[in-house]
């Protein structure tokens, strides 16, 4: 096996790992792991938009032959998660239910964060290709974007109503896509070149409607003043996260 491809094997293994940073915060007791949770939530929102309006767009319309497709990819994604998310939740009131209900918008965010992850390994693969060091310099950016993101995203399936053991494995198994990425790059090569295009507005289209229509609304059911503050503070630090990242990468 070449070296190139033991390298970005390994670099996305080690990406996928990251899934499990939130596992810190399962470690509290109940009471302060809702506190946990509630700042995570926040704190995803704002990594959300944060990705979706500094790093998606910004990339993909500065590769992009063509603005209005980037534009009617972003609408496709924001339609495309509206419509999943309208079918689990006629699912959620038709289908009988045994045992604890999940909320639909775990499952969106589970697809949301595979096609994200995906891309991830798609550019880490890709860069492998160019050369080992551009690699390695691809994957420490997705790692650092990652470990954030990671962290609200088992916030999220927690919240959302998934078990301990079952919000870390559903989000290892969004995270594992990048492994995916990685090697349809390796084997396809050229011929994917002109997939993260198509897929970084769309998957910011995701991300622009699960922070919008989902989780927003959720921070909205607060409305102590303290707490109200606490969750701006952490949409803040989410989006200056995001921000932070354009000096490392």
């Amino acid at each position: 096996m070449p070296i190139s491809w033991m390298c970005a094997l390994a670099s996305v293994l080690v990406v996928s790992g990251v899934s499990f940073a939130g596992v810190a915060a399962l470690a509290l007791n109940t009471q302060r792991q809702q506190q946990v949770i509630f700042l995570m939530v926040s704190l995803a929102v704002g990594a959300m938009f944060g990705d979706a309006f500094i790093h998606l767009l910004p990339e993909a319309f500065r590769t992009a032959e063509s603005s209005p497709a980037i534009s009617v990819s972003i609408l496709a994604g924001l339609l495309a998660f509206f419509l999943l998310e309208k079918f689990l939740l006629w699912r959620h009131e038709h289908v009988p239910h045994y045992g604890d209900c999940i909320q639909p918008v775990g499952y969106v965010n589970v697809i949301a964060e595979g096609l994200h992850n995906l891309i991830d390994g798609l550019l880490i693969g890709a860069s492998y290709l160019v050369s080992i060091p551009v690699g390695l310099a691809t994957t420490i950016a997705v790692l650092l974007h990652e470990i954030p993101q990671e962290m609200g995203n088992v916030a999220i399936l927690l919240h959302a109503g998934f078990g301990t053991t079952k919000a870390l494995s559903m989000n290892f198994l969004s995270a594992s896509l990048a492994i995916v990425g990685a090697l349809l790059a390796l084997t396809v090569g050229t011929y994917v070149t002109q997939l993260p295009a198509i897929l970084l507005p769309f998957t910011a289209g995701g991300f622009i409607y699960i922070a919008g229509s989902d989780l927003v609304p959720e921070l909205h059911k607060e409305r102590e003043p303290i707490k109200s503050l606490q969750q701006m503070a952490a949409i803040g630090v989410g989006v200056g996260l995001m921000l932070l990242l354009l000096l490392l990468e």
